[in-house]
């Protein structure tokens, strides 16, 4: 039985994946999917989070332990959990089966107005100003990260703000901690695969271009997502995946 551990983004959490978790299960039948959450979000909230990619790396693992969840795992990852994924298979590489990254970006490959699009400087901002109220932070994010419609999403994403709520100071050592991660320039040890958004208004799509030719693994792009792409089109998720482990043996 596989293991696939999933992992969220800047001051998102487990409960963010939604739907995708049942959707991805019902794929893979046989696979056990865990969801985990960074310190600092979900369930972890009051915890302190690192500001080290390589800390948060260590948790993780720490979770998994203590959960008597054994290697080797799976990795699905997005945005910061995907540079979070990378530090653990380069670090940690017999732990780690393979890895799929989603609308990440790392330094050295990409230049800081691609990892984060100017356009959206303004809007995240306002976030970090006192006043900033749920619903606005999260109408905010949803604008952001997605392209299609969802109508019943931001009720969704507002109970877990309310159930889970994320501080500023952790919001801003999440920041720090993906600003400064540096990615290994050496080819992973481990089977990689890259999905992209090419409409993603938060990161630039050239970012995951950047990785899968620095590294010479498979890219896919979706020509219509967001930087939420397991929300968008879990389905095109899914399928890629699948794909990816036939292709991988």
């Amino acid at each position: 039985m596989n293991t696939w551990i999933f992992l969220r983004g800047l001051t998102r959490e487990s409960g963010h994946w939604g739907a995708f978790v049942e959707q991805f299960q019902a794929a893979l039948p046989g696979a056990c999917v865990v969801a985990l959450d960074l310190s600092g979000n979900g369930a972890l909230c009051k915890q302190r989070s690192p500001t080290r990619v390589v800390d948060m790396v260590a948790h993780c693992r720490s979770q998994l332990n203590s959960a008597g969840v054994a290697a080797p795992y799976h990795l699905l990852a997005m945005s910061l959990g995907a540079m979070v994924a990378v530090a653990w298979a380069d670090a940690h590489p017999q732990e780690v089966a393979a890895q799929v990254l989603i609308n990440t970006s790392m330094r050295p490959f990409s230049r800081f107005y691609q990892r984060l699009r100017p356009a959206s400087y303004g809007a995240l901002a306002a976030l970090a100003l006192p006043g900033a109220t749920p619903q606005k932070w999260e109408r905010t994010v949803l604008n952001l990260t997605t392209h299609h419609v969802h109508a019943d999403i931001l009720a969704d994403w507002l109970a877990l703000h309310q159930s889970h709520p994320v501080s500023r100071a952790n919001a801003l050592r999440q920041l720090w901690a993906a600003a400064r991660y540096v990615a290994p320039k050496s080819v992973p040890t481990v089977p990689t695969l890259v999905l992209a958004s090419r409409c993603d208004r938060l990161v630039n799509v050239e970012c995951s271009r950047a990785l899968a030719r620095h590294w010479q693994c498979p890219l896919q792009q979706h020509p219509s997502a967001g930087h939420d792409l397991a929300l968008d089109d879990a389905p095109w998720v899914v399928a890629q995946v699948l794909a990816f482990i036939r292709a991988s043996g």
